[in-house]
């Protein structure tokens, strides 16, 4: 009898010691799994982080994803990726972006178009740039250009408005295509001005710019990176920067605001870092840190205002900013009716 009470309880501390041992091991199993994301944000960024930008190479928006991208890399000790997926003024790669898991290898190089003014226009657009998107910060704002082609014959901005005013619906200007933040500011200058011209979309910046310089079209708004190179050599005429102040890279051409039946005028492009909705704050806040940083290098400021545009500091409210350009561009999208 004593020897059966001592097998059986060897046993049962053997069927103990194994239940302890599973036990320890499914604590450290979980404790392992718990641990593992906040180890790989710690460790952020292990692999190249992918900067999706919705236009070709050469634009605008690509020239603030490069030079941003590998200023950030720099300070993150990591790689950035530079992706070009054109389409839809934007709109492909911003769904892209939206889709995307949110761990901070996918981020959009995003534009006010794609993230404000493409949604006004196609209601079937599936994101929306104030809900799916975490907002990194505010790059940088971009004035555009009003520009006449050598065939009208103007000067500036006051011959051009009484001109147009004596001659309504004689005039056509283009823009980037319809929705674009180019068009939007070109429907704020015929709203302001009170003048009647017809819009002319174009797909793209670069055609849009050689018939203005080649005659063929009346008027443009046009993005400084594009409008520079023909203001320098004589082949289009400036008459306003459709921001409040004029564009540091472009001190003779007056704001727009300065012509006395447009005082108060201003829209602007602008270009933001977003990442999905859902990023982990520990990441948003080692991506803001290091766009803040690179943000305040001079070089890179530089780069960015040779281009025609206004560096910003990254620390501004990117969310209620955003807020705030829709509603004028909802205004302007019912004055213009250009939702299709």
């Amino acid at each position: 009898m004593h020897t059966m009470t001592s097998a059986f309880a060897r046993s049962a501390t053997a069927r103990l010691r194994r239940r302890n041992t599973l036990g320890m091991v499914l604590a450290l199993t979980l404790a392992a799994a718990a641990a593992g994301p906040a180890a790989a944000q710690a460790d952020y960024p292990t692999k190249p982080v992918k900067f999706v930008i919705g236009y070709p190479a050469g634009g605008s928006v690509d020239l603030v994803g490069r030079v941003v991208g590998d200023a950030m890399a720099a300070r993150m000790k990591g790689v950035v990726v530079v992706d070009n997926q054109g389409g839809a003024a934007g709109a492909i790669a911003a769904q892209r972006v939206a889709t995307a898991p949110a761990d901070g290898y996918t981020l959009l190089v995003g534009s006010s178009n794609e993230l404000v003014a493409t949604r006004l226009v196609n209601p079937a657009q599936k994101y929306d740039g104030r809900k799916d998107f975490a907002p990194i910060g505010l790059v940088a704002t971009s004035p555009l250009v009003l520009a006449a082609g050598p065939r009208l014959g103007v000067k500036n901005l006051a011959e051009f408005v009484e001109l147009a005013r004596r001659n309504p619906g004689k005039y056509s200007y283009g823009s980037s295509g319809v929705g674009s933040t180019l068009h939007f500011a070109g429907e704020l200058f015929k709203q302001r001005a009170g003048v009647f011209m017809a819009h002319i979309p174009y797909r793209g910046v670069a055609p849009l710019t050689s018939d203005l310089a080649g005659g063929s079209l009346d008027l443009a708004v046009l993005s400084p990176t594009a409008a520079i190179p023909f203001i320098q050599s004589g082949r289009i005429v400036p008459l306003a920067a459709t921001s409040a102040q004029r564009i540091a890279a472009l001190p003779q051409v007056p704001a727009m605001a300065e012509h006395p039946q447009l005082k108060g005028y201003e829209l602007v492009g602008w270009f933001a870092l977003m990442a999905p909705r859902g990023l982990p704050p520990e990441i948003a806040q080692r991506l803001s840190a290091a766009l803040q940083d690179t943000l305040r290098d001079p070089a890179v400021r530089k780069k960015l205002e040779d281009a025609g545009m206004v560096p910003a500091t990254g620390r501004e409210d990117l969310a209620r900013f955003i807020g705030e350009e829709t509603v004028k561009y909802e205004k302007l999208a019912q004055f213009a009716k250009v939702r299709e």
